[in-house]
């Protein structure tokens, strides 16, 4: 995979108008971005169409966590969409992740629609160990809730996980490497970790294992943003 396809460019802004301009200035470096819940909240279906008019893939990241039957449904409109990628909780558990993977290959195969790739989220990275423990109540160490997700997620049929990645390399070993794994939680040693509790640099990411790097802000608050990326392409070449 070429260093430009491992990258995400998260598109972290509340406008319709902002958000397509920066996949225009972009266009050249990226091919997958990011479409979040502030983003999509805002603007609707409508900043997916366009980013595709443009010939960008989108990651629809709304995390979908509901009963079983409302995120299938809801996975069927992402896939209309065609979005290249979308994301929901391991924490809603198997009966509603494996439903909505199976409606999926059922929707592919009826209406010749492109499957998505469909990821699940293990640990938010804003969750560190206390929080885990003490405000969620989960009395097992991260690593091991993580392992347990994952496995949930690969069991019932997803084609891999979002984890932070320091949890890549485990990931990776355990679960052979045709899942997928796609990590936030990225800053270059030059950048703020912002929100981020458990973030690596680039190349410390893909030589664990990752296959995507959802990178926003370390590069989009950048003085020369295009520069930016520059920097973490040429820190991830050759993996």
């Amino acid at each position: 995979m070429e260093e430009k396809d491992r990258i995400i460019l998260a598109l972290d802004v509340a406008g319709y108008d902002e958000a397509l301009e920066m996949v225009k200035t972009f266009q050249d470096q990226v091919h997958i971005f990011k479409v979040g819940l502030e983003l999509f909240t805002a603007a609707g279906p409508r900043i997916v169409d366009d980013i595709h008019g443009l010939g960008k893939k989108v990651f629809l990241d709304l995390k979908f966590h509901d009963i079983p039957t409302t995120v299938l449904k809801s996975a069927l409109v992402a896939a209309r969409l065609g979005v290249y990628m979308f994301n929901l909780h391991a924490m809603g558990g198997f009966e509603m992740m494996k439903r909505t993977a199976d409606a999926l290959s059922e929707l592919s195969l009826k209406e010749n629609v492109p499957r998505p790739k469909l990821i699940a989220v293990t640990v938010l990275t804003s969750i560190d160990q206390y929080a885990l423990r003490d405000e969620l109540s989960v009395n097992v160490g991260m690593t091991t809730q993580v392992k347990h997700l994952a496995g949930l997620s690969q069991r019932a049929g997803l084609d891999g996980v979002v984890a932070s990645p320091e949890d890549a390399e485990m990931i990776r070993s355990r679960f052979g490497k045709d899942f997928l794994i796609v990590t936030p939680g990225i800053r270059p040693h030059w950048a703020s970790a912002d929100d981020q509790k458990r973030a690596l640099t680039p190349r410390e990411a893909i030589k664990r294992g990752a296959d995507y790097l959802v990178i926003g802000r370390a590069v989009t608050a950048q003085p020369d943003p295009i520069q930016a990326l520059k920097r973490i392409e040429e820190e991830i070449k050759g993996f």
